[in-house]
């Protein structure tokens, strides 16, 4: 069965939980994680979205990480506002699929947004013994 190309994309399109780039607005956050002591992306990671309002976090989002490392909009139902954000990177998951052991079980990264028409890119670099994060572009 040959399928057309416009077909898989009506499709993919349906499908829950996925969205391209040319989807998502210029007010947003998207994450990489690149895996630096193997040197590729870190496909399958759970990166959770919360914004912290009237002294607690509320979840914003859910997504895994694309085979590329890359999650093009953590919170694809939550439009930004001014506020403190929290990326919260479920790392642990991804080492024991590789039978490699993680000082780190998950990664936070909190960080404020002042001018919610922006897009912020948050990406994060790992290895099982440490991490390195970013305001990307």
């Amino acid at each position: 069965m040959n399928s057309s190309p416009l077909l898989l994309i009506f499709i993919a399109a349906l499908m829950p939980g996925t969205c391209t780039f040319s989807d998502v607005p210029t007010a947003s956050i998207s994450a990489h994680v690149l895996d630096i002591s193997g040197g590729s992306p870190a496909g399958g990671i759970q990166i959770l979205a919360y914004i912290q309002q009237n002294d607690a976090w509320n979840k914003i989002g859910s997504q895994f990480t694309q085979d590329n490392g890359r999650v093009d909009w953590v919170s694809p139902n939550f439009s930004l506002i001014p506020g403190t954000y929290r990326l919260v990177y479920l790392t642990k998951s991804y080492y024991t699929a590789k039978g490699i052991n993680t000082f780190y079980p998950y990664v936070e990264v909190i960080f404020e947004i002042k001018d919610a028409t922006q897009h912020y890119h948050v990406p994060l670099t790992l290895s099982p013994w440490g991490y390195s994060t970013y305001r990307g572009s």
